[in-house]
């Protein structure tokens, strides 16, 4: 018998792989991601109790060919597809064919999968759903919970996705050139977001959805496999475990939040800061820096300080100030803003927010007005820094932020 953990492990791993020969075989990628699934809750239901097979990808890949032929043979309006895919598959496999038999011969299209579900015609939340399906393994239920949403509302996603990528004649094929250069990057920021979502929830009762997170780093690991020479890649499996390493004293325990200068540093994960430093030193003198990896180099100089107050804040401010060049936004702004006033004084710092004030990107948004009060408690304006954390309690959506954020304001007043 195996463990309900060792098989959710197994079949996360192998999802992307069944699902990938099915798409090059057959080429419906509808069809043969619910085929999938449903092949993946069989296993879910069966290895625990009966044992793992001796090739579960060839269990898999066999299960999941059979349900895609029941499924097209019980369509009358499909009978054309039918034909062809019968003529495709041979009668010994789809018969007689033993289900943990399949040879595990064929290539890993993962890669190619990963690009397909970040196919350009689908927004981002679609992106994200489908590639945690299809390349995740999670079923529609996890994502939905996950994202908060009914799962009613992430099935109709998921298929509008699916029926997206039908319509655009999206296959397994590689981009080449720039435009892989391009797909690449919007995988790498699909995982990103995967990530950031988990290790703060934008809503709800919870600070982090682990699993998120858990799933994100699982699947930029598998990203950074699959192409060990990409340095932003490698970037970014670096920031994800360097910042996932805080989680446990992220949260106290009540699941107050916990900010970084407070936390208990003997808490954090010592593996994954060691392996996110070790990765982010080997990957930085390479090649061209960008910011996956300049984020990572910042998040180590904090987890490789023995306390807040040991922090090498100068060095942090000259990697925002090169993250601003290579990859500005606002929030590299806003974060510089407070390397600023660690360096300089928070009234350096806010003179920075004053102009992302003026940024209707940023203006009014809680992040903002919560670092605002910040410098303001540190300037010593305790009456105003209390006003502004109430109005950032206002306008977050997390329930721990809140809560967080309305006791800094009643511990000024």
């Amino acid at each position: 018998m195996s463990g309900p953990a060792e098989v959710e492990d197994l079949l996360r791993a192998y999802a992307p792989q069944v699902l990938g020969t099915l798409v090059r075989r057959y080429g419906t990628f509808d069809t043969c991601e619910d085929a999938v699934q449903e092949a993946l809750i069989a296993a879910a239901r069966q290895w625990p109790a009966q044992g793992i097979p001796d090739n579960p990808r060839g269990w898999l890949v066999t299960v999941a060919a059979r349900r895609l032929v029941d499924q097209v043979r019980s369509e009358a309006a499909r009978r054309r597809r039918e034909d062809s895919l019968a003529l495709a598959t041979p009668a010994s496999e789809l018969l007689a064919h033993a289900a943990d038999e399949e040879p595990g011969t064929d290539r890993d299209d993962s890669l190619a999968l990963l690009f397909l579900c970040c196919h350009r015609d689908l927004s981002p939340p679609s992106r994200i759903a489908l590639t945690l399906r299809a390349v995740g393994g999670l079923t529609t239920a996890q994502i939905a919970a996950a994202f908060l949403v009914p799962e009613s509302t992430m099935a109709q996603r998921i298929s509008r996705a699916k029926q997206t990528i039908k319509a655009a004649g999206g296959s397994l094929a590689l981009p080449a050139g720039e435009d892989r250069t391009a797909r690449l990057a919007e995988v790498r920021h699909v995982l990103y977001l995967v990530f950031n979502e988990g290790y703060t929830a934008s809503g709800g009762d919870e600070l982090t959805a682990p699993e998120l997170s858990t799933e994100a780093i699982r699947l930029a690991r598998l990203l950074h496999r699959l192409l060990p020479e990409d340095t932003e890649t490698a970037g970014l499996l670096a920031l994800m475990l360097l910042t996932d390493a805080r989680r446990p004293a992220r949260t106290g325990p009540h699941g107050e939040l916990v900010p970084l200068a407070e936390q208990d540093r003997g808490r954090w994960d010592a593996r994954l800061v060691e392996e996110g430093v070790e990765l982010i030193s080997r990957t930085l003198p390479r090649g061209q820096v960008g910011p996956y990896q300049l984020q990572a180099a910042i998040a180590a100089v904090h987890d490789e300080a023995e306390s807040a107050g040991a922090t090498d804040w100068p060095q942090i401010l000259a990697l925002y100030e090169l993250l601003e060049r290579v990859g500005p936004n606002p929030m590299v702004t806003l974060n510089r803003a407070v390397a600023v006033a660690m360096v300089h004084g928070p009234a350096a710092g806010l003179a920075l927010l004053d102009e992302l004030a003026r940024d209707r990107r940023t203006a009014g948004h809680h992040r903002l007005l919560a670092t605002r009060a910040h410098l303001l408690e540190l300037l010593g304006d305790g009456e105003t820094a209390a006003t502004v954390y109430r109005e950032a309690a206002r306008r977050t959506t997390s329930a721990p932020e809140r809560r967080h954020l309305t006791e800094r304001a009643r511990r000024l007043s």
